[in-house]
């Protein structure tokens, strides 16, 4: 929770008056360093489907902090349409408290359950057209407390890091990917953009309404698959991962595909236009 106030703190600041990245950067790594150290969070080994449980030995508390401190990022980059990040916290915190709590961990299943309700509220102002918004005040410290969240189910033996990964994809995979493809082609991966999927997607034609509704349906969809993950063997684990990688790149392509018809359209339009 100091953690949480002290990220608000800075996050407001920012919204207000703006600080510079660098004193940003070095915020969320407090934050991280404070739950891996002074909560004494720090993962030594995570359960890998198939490959049983490999120990990072010591690189576990440096890979904790760098896990931490990139949720909060990701929840900042992908709160960019109305609804959406709102609607992940509602998903992605209530699985977790059900999570939580069939694993005997009442005081986490507790607390996201109360973050959990709290954006589902928060929802009613943000749906599109939204008539208030979350800022870096709310999705920072959301992103923080998602990724210590994780951690400590993964510590308290209650899931592990996949499932996290599976619970929260339509936030990671869509943050990982677009990063790796803006590092790839050499662009400044820290500058504003619009090239997120689900941004790309209302570039192409779709509304928010629209498109934050389809992420819903994914949200959904990845919030089941990790609770069958979690309760499934290593073997059928291992397939629900398979699986997930399937459907998220049969999703990047339909994505691409949309945005091809996009094109069509808008060059048939320009050829009927009269000159």
């Amino acid at each position: 929770m100091a953690g949480v106030a002290l990220l608000a703190v800075t996050s407001f600041w920012d919204d207000r008056a703006g600080l510079h990245p660098a004193v940003r950067l070095a915020v969320h790594g407090i934050a991280a360093l404070g739950v891996v150290y002074g909560a004494g969070l720090a993962v030594a080994s995570v359960p890998i489907p198939a490959l049983g449980v490999v120990a990072f030995g010591g690189l576990a508390s440096s890979l904790t902090v760098l896990g931490v401190m990139w949720m909060i990022s990701l929840y900042n980059f992908m709160d960019g349409m109305d609804g959406f990040a709102g609607g992940m916290t509602v998903v992605g915190f209530g699985v977790l408290g059900c999570l939580a709590a069939t694993a005997a961990m009442f005081d986490l299943a507790v607390v996201s359950l109360l973050v959990a309700a709290a954006a589902f509220g928060f929802l009613r102002w943000n749906w599109p057209p939204a008539r208030i918004f979350m800022g870096d005040t709310g999705s920072i410290p959301l992103g923080f407390l998602a990724g210590t969240f994780i951690v400590m189910g993964i510590v308290r033996k209650g899931w592990d890091l996949w499932a996290g990964l599976l619970l929260f994809a339509p936030f990671v995979v869509d943050g990982c990917v677009t990063l790796l493809h803006r590092g790839l082609r050499g662009t400044r991966v820290w500058e504003a953009h619009r090239e997120h999927y689900y941004q790309r997607l209302v570039l192409a034609g779709w509304s928010h309404r629209q498109t934050v509704l389809a992420e819903y349906v994914l949200m959904l969809f990845s919030a089941t698959v990790a609770v069958l993950y979690v309760h499934s063997n290593e073997t059928v684990q291992a397939g629900i991962l398979l699986m997930s990688v399937g459907v998220y790149v049969g999703l990047a392509w339909a994505v691409r595909a949309v945005e091809r018809q996009a094109q069509h359209r808008r060059g048939m339009s320009a050829e009927s236009t009269p000159r």
